[in-house]
């Protein structure tokens, strides 16, 4: 089978349950023939977690897997004395879990209300022991990540707060509607982390976090509504903002 072939999700050998899925199109299952999706449809299982509900607790050992459907996932780490550190966010349509590893190094709580498609640890070293293309795009996603990481450090170390919490707003507008990233376009979401995890994420005051949106609110490059809505008019006036010269 070609690489159209297996792109197509359109087949008629695609199960009708995973050509409108976003995991399907793309996510870790776009790696997949159809055979293999429909292999994989009889061993998945779809799950919603509530916001604030812990979908995999730190140190926990691995027994399943998640796609991403919809929703924002949060990663922590507990430090000895209890404190808190969020180390990173995921977004549709994200792989969820550790591959090749037992035991979670971090833990994940639904942001917001969260959907996911499930499957068994040994349901995914079956399909990847048959398929070498299913490996090969979770190492691509383990890079993504790093390339992810390694760019929030230098939001961290280096940038302003204005900066930050600009880049912050930018990276949230790009992966709840990613169709907007290349664009100059006006979106809209809501906030997935409320005001103390932004601060927490970002390095930052609860009240440092407060003043930067509102600066940015009265220089019309965002609008809020009822703390929570954002919309973005121009995306290119933020992007702008995420990197300022001083």
């Amino acid at each position: 089978m070609n690489e159209d072939q297996r792109l197509d999700v359109h087949n008629s050998d695609v199960p009708i349950v995973c050509q409108s899925c976003e995991a399907r199109h793309r996510g870790v299952c776009g790696a997949l023939t159809p055979t293999q999706l429909q292999e994989l449809s009889k061993h998945t299982s779809k799950h919603v977690f509530r916001s604030a509900e812990e979908i995999l607790g730190a140190d926990e050992e691995i027994h399943n897997y998640h796609n991403i459907l919809s929703g924002v996932v949060k990663l922590t780490k507990l430090m000895a004395d209890g404190r808190q550190q969020i180390v990173g966010l995921q977004f549709a349509p994200d792989f969820l879990g550790r591959p090749f590893r037992r035991q979670s190094n971090v833990s994940a709580e639904a942001a917001t209300e969260v959907r996911v498609c499930s499957f068994t640890r040994a349901t995914l070293d079956k399909l990847i022991d048959h398929s070498p293309s299913i490996e090969h795009h979770l190492h691509e996603q383990a890079l993504k990540e790093l390339d992810e990481a390694r760019e929030w450090m230098l939001t961290l170390g280096r940038k302003s707060a204005s900066e930050k919490v600009a880049s912050f707003l930018y990276m949230i507008a790009t992966n709840i509607n990613p169709e907007t990233e290349t664009g100059n376009g006006s979106t809209s979401f809501d906030l997935p982390l409320k005001r103390a995890d932004i601060a927490d994420f970002l390095g930052l005051t609860i009240e440092t976090v407060s003043r930067q949106i509102t600066k940015l609110r009265k220089a019309e490059i965002i609008e809020v509504r009822d703390n929570r809505s954002v919309t973005i008019p121009n995306l290119k006036r933020l992007r702008e903002v995420c990197e300022e010269e001083h």
